[in-house]
This record gives C-alpha cells, sequence and structure tokens, in this order.
C-alpha cells in the first residue's frame, strides 16, 4: 500500500493504519529493534510501541518519508529501553556498537541545547556527505540500523578485521572532521 494511503488512514483513526503499516514496514522496525536490544520479545515489544506512537504523532504529522519515520520511533525506543535494561546489566550488544561511538562525538552527558544538537547532526551529515557511497552505507548501517560487523563484512565481501578497520577509519575521521569545526570530543 502506498506511503500517502497508509498516513491517510491514520488520519481518519483507522486501525486498519496499524495492520498496513506492520506489513510494509514491520520486518525494517523489528530488525532495528532486534539488532539494538538482542531478543526478541523486547524487539516485538518496541515495533508495538511503534505502531502507539505512530498512532499518537499522525496526525498532526504527515511524514514525507514513512519508513524513516517508523525507523525513527523504533530506533528511539529500542536505545531508551536498552538504557533502561542496562542499568539492570541485561545487555551487552548496543554498548559495543555505542562505545566505538565515544570517541568521536560529544558526550550526550554534556548538557547541550537543543540547537547545538542540531548543529551536530547537521555536522555528521556534511561529513556523511563528503564520504564515498559506500563508506556512507557502511557508517549508517553500523551506527544507525546496529548491523554487526561480520554482517557487514559479509556484504562487502571483506574479512571482519579489514571491515572493522574501515570502521575504526571511519570514526577517526568523523572525530578529526568535529574537531576542525570546533567542536568538543571527549577522548
Amino acid at each position: 500500500m502506498d506511503d500517502l494511503i497508509i498516513i491517510e488512514l491514520y488520519h481518519r483513526r483507522e486501525e486498519q493504519a496499524i495492520a498496513e503499516s506492520d506489513k510494509k514496514y514491520g520486518g525494517m522496525c523489528r530488525s532495528i529493534a532486534l539488532r539494538l536490544l538482542g531478543y526478541r520479545e523486547d524487539a516485538e515489544e518496541c515495533v508495538n510501541d511503534t505502531w502507539y506512537a505512530a498512532w499518537n504523532k499522525m496526525p498532526p504529522e504527515r511524514p514525507s518519508f514513512l519508513g524513516a519515520f517508523f525507523g525513527r520511533i523504533t530506533r528511539n525506543l529500542s536505545v531508551s529501553r536498552w538504557r533502561r535494561d542496562h542499568a539492570q546489566k541485561r545487555y551487552d550488544g548496543m554498548e559495543i556498537m555505542l562505545s566505538e561511538l565515544e570517541d568521536c562525538v560529544p558526550s550526550p552527558d554534556a548538557p547541550e541545547q537543543e540547537i547545538e544538537r542540531h548543529q551536530l547532526a547537521e555536522l555528521i551529515s556534511t561529513w556523511l556527505d563528503g564520504l564515498e557511497q559506500e563508506e556512507q552505507w557502511l557508517f549508517i548501517r553500523r551506527y544507525w540500523y546496529g548491523d554487526l560487523v561480520k554482517d557487514l563484512a559479509a556484504e562487502t565481501e571483506e574479512k571482519a578485521n579489514s571491515c572493522a578497520q574501515r570502521l575504526r577509519r571511519l570514526r577517526v575521521s568523523l572525530r578529526d572532521f568535529l574537531d576542525a569545526k570546533s567542536i568538543e570530543v571527549e577522548l
């Protein structure tokens, strides 16, 4: 079903909107949540929470790209759940991925204004735009979607160590780019 029709179903408050969303984007959302959380049951709960959040956001929102809208909600819910559960020492899968980025982006614990976060996001987007398409894909798949290094290596037909080194070079490049823009980076 077309995204515009799904959005219209949400705006008309028809429950079919959730079923159509799950049919079209459920697999993507489950994949995001599962990679970040590591447990199928927790991922399923996050996806269900995604549909609930979408129901509450539309209306008034009319997302221009529904897949990205659902993906962002799922990712944010999954990260929030991981942080909550991590305090109980239940998860360790996402800890590795987040620790890889600690050296190249400012700490989320630092008191920042919303405008500063927006500027950082714009700078990271600018940095990503300057990369070759495969490098962009690699970085986004690892640090947005939470794909495992071994899975990325298999898709790029290289060894896991080589893929990990490429990701390390990308993180160093991002850190250097942010340093050049006078963004403080904790080491």
